[in-house]
């Protein structure tokens, strides 16, 4: 009989030990850290578009899956780096050339450093501690 129960005993502690070693972190697994975000088209001329023109913001991750296309960037239009009204760009990356804009616009998507110690300086138009990647926009 106590050799019965000392069996079970060892079976349960066993289970116990066994789940107890599947919990907790693991430690061949990295996080992925976001190195880049590229934009395309990388130049556009809105004049043949209607004045509107999709962009696709690309992730670039320090372990695999490499690149994430799309990816949910934020996104600005800038020009002389500062932003502008003259071109607006949607959540998803399309922008339209409004009735005064001519010229070349630089269309940002940006992501906090995800992965990474958080961003206490931003900036719209680059620069600061976020990741970005940028195109340009012709407006007729």
């Amino acid at each position: 009989m106590r050799l019965r129960r000392g069996l079970a005993f060892l079976a349960a502690l066993s289970a116990v030990a066994a789940l107890l070693g599947g919990c907790g972190g693991n430690s061949s697994m990295t996080s992925r850290v976001l190195k880049a975000i590229t934009v395309s088209p990388v130049t556009a001329d809105a004049s043949s578009s209607g004045g509107t023109v999709q962009f696709t913001a690309t992730a670039h991750w320090s372990s695999a899956p490499l690149t994430s296309t799309p990816f949910s960037a934020n996104w600005v239009v800038c020009q002389n780096n500062a932003t502008t009204k003259d071109v607006t760009v949607s959540a998803n990356g399309l922008a339209t050339c409004g009735s005064g804009a001519k010229g070349i616009y630089d269309v940002n998507a940006w992501s906090f450093p995800i992965g990474q110690a958080s961003c206490l300086a931003l900036t719209a138009c680059g620069g600061g501690c976020t990741i970005e990647g940028s195109a340009q926009l012709t407006c007729p």
